[in-house]
């Protein structure tokens, strides 16, 4: 018999049995969709965070006051404690102190790499936006962040307008009451008419403003909404603000290439400007835009590997199970192994026909459980707002997984089948294994 009668034979005896293979099926594709389920999420995630942190593009960073962190929960001043003993090492450098807007604006005014810098404080997440008309009053969920930039604050974010225009150096430096609305900001209380808003007056807080520019729909995720902000210029919200907290650099050059020198001059442009010593480690951090996703992404790496050892013990159990139905399957079929040995079929065909069956039932098995994990993980990308994300090599993976999982569950069951020693019992008109016989 060739190997394609006994791929045909063993799919036939698989056919057959619907019950026995639809449990073990069920169970090896639960262990695949648990695993392509959570890899397909967490990939979906890692392009959510990658667009998130895109804004200022690959050839911009940002000087902030410490390092950035990012928290699944907790405490957002965890990052004090984690660095509490290097900060003892540099207390003469006062790591972990604002940047001033002195700081800040010299900074902008001393630095001389041909580049755009913008600076920028932030105000709240959680503001309200409120437009009364003749007709109606529009208002907002508390949710819209409220910052405040300078007049290259919408270009090194990635905004552009969609109607008005930007600051001026004036407005920036006086604070005057003006604002920029993102998109949302824009459907909640304009009804998503872009020349309507320009001239308006409204609320942010309990303040008025004056909105003089539309941005354009930029998208959100799950991380960042890039529509639902109101921007007004730095010294405003140095106006207001009930507290100054720290302002923030961005930086942004023309060409990648120019990056990493763009970031050693401001490294030693803002030393000098923090007054610290040649001895004295920097008490400021810069991020390269590139760099904030993939830090983020290397906290999700572990569950990536939990996700593998869910699917691991979940296929092992199912490997039990299958190597089990086999070994009854051995018992339940002693006549049709004995007949197929009365017609000539040798003892590696059997072994051959059971290993098969074995491996046609854990593919099907990886081939129900990849689609169902590939679905159920982009319905949290779905979520996320992302494109359709399939994780190609953990589906090669899974299927050879599978595969594996089938021969090494087939092996002892096969091989036990062929072992079978059939004699013919006349008193019974039956066939008995070798076991029976010692009774007769």
């Amino acid at each position: 018999m060739q190997i394609g009668d006994s791929i045909a034979l063993a799919w036939q005896t698989v056919k057959v049995n619907k019950l026995r293979t639809g449990i073990t099926v069920a169970i090896i594709a639960l262990g695949i969709m648990a695993l392509i389920g959570i890899i397909t999420a967490i990939e979906a995630m890692n392009q959510s965070l990658r667009e998130s942190f895109s804004t200022m593009g690959a050839n911009g960073f940002s000087i902030r006051y410490r390092e950035r962190n990012f928290f699944m929960g907790g405490n957002n001043n965890d990052d004090v404690k984690k660095t509490t003993k290097k900060a003892q090492k540099e207390r003469k450098s006062n790591t972990g102190r604002f940047i001033t807007y002195k700081e800040a604006f010299e900074f902008k005014n001393a630095y001389s790499y041909p580049a755009t810098v913008s600076i920028s404080l932030r105000g709240s997440f959680n503001e309200t936006v409120q437009y009364v008309s003749k007709e109606k009053a529009f208002k907002t969920n508390p949710n819209v962040a409220f910052q405040g930039g300078d007049e290259n604050y919408l270009e090194l974010n990635g905004y552009k307008l969609a109607a008005g225009r930007n600051f001026t150096q004036n407005e920036v430096s006086t604070g005057r009451a003006v604002a920029i609305i993102g998109d949302e900001v824009l459907n909640k209380c304009f009804e998503g008419n872009a020349a309507k808003a320009i001239d308006k007056i409204v609320k942010i807080g309990n303040r008025p403003y004056l909105v003089i520019g539309v941005l354009e729909k930029k998208g959100a995720s799950a991380f960042l909404n890039l529509d639902n902000v109101a921007i007004t210029s730095y010294n405003n919200i140095r106006q207001v603000a009930a507290s100054i907290g720290t302002f923030s650099i961005g930086v942004m050059v023309k060409d990648y290439k120019l990056l990493d020198n763009a970031v050693g001059q401001a490294t030693g442009t803002f030393r000098n400007i923090r007054k610290l010593d040649i001895q004295e480690n920097d008490n400021f951090y810069i991020d390269k835009s590139d760099a904030l996703a993939e830090k983020f992404i290397g906290f999700l790496s572990g569950i990536t590997g939990s996700a593998a050892v869910i699917g691991l013990i979940t296929l092992i159990g199912a490997a039990i199970g299958l190597m089990n139905i086999m070994l009854v399957a051995v018992t339940e079929r002693t006549k049709e192994v004995g007949l197929s040995k009365a017609i000539g079929a040798t003892s590696q065909t059997i072994r051959r026909q059971f290993l098969f069956e074995s491996i046609i039932i854990s593919l099907l098995g990886a081939g129900i459980g990849i689609v169902l994990g590939v679905l159920v993980g982009n319905l949290f990308g779905i979520i996320l707002k992302t494109g359709f994300v399939v994780p190609w090599v953990w589906v090669f993976t899974g299927v050879v997984i599978c595969f594996l999982t089938g021969l090494l569950a087939g092996v002892y069951p096969a091989g036990k089948a062929a072992k079978l020693i059939l004699l013919w019992h006349c008193g019974t008109n039956s066939f008995l294994n070798h076991e029976d016989t010692k009774s007769h």
